[in-house]
């Protein structure tokens, strides 16, 4: 993080944290954080604990093996949304897991492209993995990516399930919203060379924030008119 032109003013990267304590901190957290998923019930300190498991491999390995690398960070955002399921002690949908774990891998493999083409040269510095990537190699992924997360979604609200579950086939209009969304953070990643922090970039986007807004009304209006 030092060698990035953002990270390097965080914390530890800053010199402002020791490693070491940033190290007992994040086990102590870690330790509280269990212990309290422990009493929200077993399904949901189960999805904590491996999320743990997951991201504290992922520190430790994963994070330096490509490919395996960003389906990393996808599952991790899969966990938590199981875990949200969980700690409600509802069905995990098979359709929450799938989208948004191709939402998730859109959104690491764009952050890969941003860091290689930002610091160019001194990519590797930041982030060894970077080195087994091109800018050509994340577009085709990318590619790859982004129509299979439109069709998922697609195939979701259209399916024989959804439609019995909230009585209506009409969320299948909702998917202009998805679809104007991702086109807009593929132009903000290619065209303005945005990407580094994902949630800063739907947060300062006012078009995105009026795209994801109208779609929230729109799947209110179509469950609940």
């Amino acid at each position: 993080d030092k060698c990035h032109p953002l990270k390097a003013r965080r914390p530890i990267a800053s010199g402002a944290v020791t490693s070491s304590l940033a190290l007992t901190t994040a086990v102590a957290i870690g330790l509280v954080a269990l212990i309290v998923g422990f009493a929200l019930g077993l399904p949901f300190f189960a999805a904590a604990a491996a999320y743990l498991i997951l991201l504290s491999s992922y520190s430790a390995f994963l994070k330096h093996i490509v490919i395996l690398d960003v389906m990393t960070i996808a599952a991790g955002f899969a966990l938590r949304a199981a875990a949200g399921a969980a700690v409600i002690f509802v069905p995990i949908s098979h359709w929450l897991l799938v989208c948004t774990s191709l939402l998730a891998l859109f959104i690491a493999l764009n952050k890969r492209r941003h860091e290689l083409t930002l610091l160019t040269e001194t990519a590797t510095q930041h982030r060894r993995i970077l080195g087994d990537y091109t800018p050509y190699l994340l577009d085709q992924m990318i590619s790859v990516v982004t129509a299979s997360t439109l069709i998922a979604y697609s195939c979701y609200t259209i399916s024989p399930e959804t439609t019995a579950k909230f009585g209506t086939s009409l969320l299948s209009l909702t998917i202009p919203f998805p679809l104007y969304g991702i086109f807009r953070y593929l132009y903000l990643v290619h065209r303005r060379d945005l990407g580094g922090s994902p949630a800063e970039l739907v947060v300062n986007d006012r078009p995105l924030l009026v795209c994801v807004a109208l779609w929230a009304i729109s799947v209110i209006v179509i469950i609940y008119r």
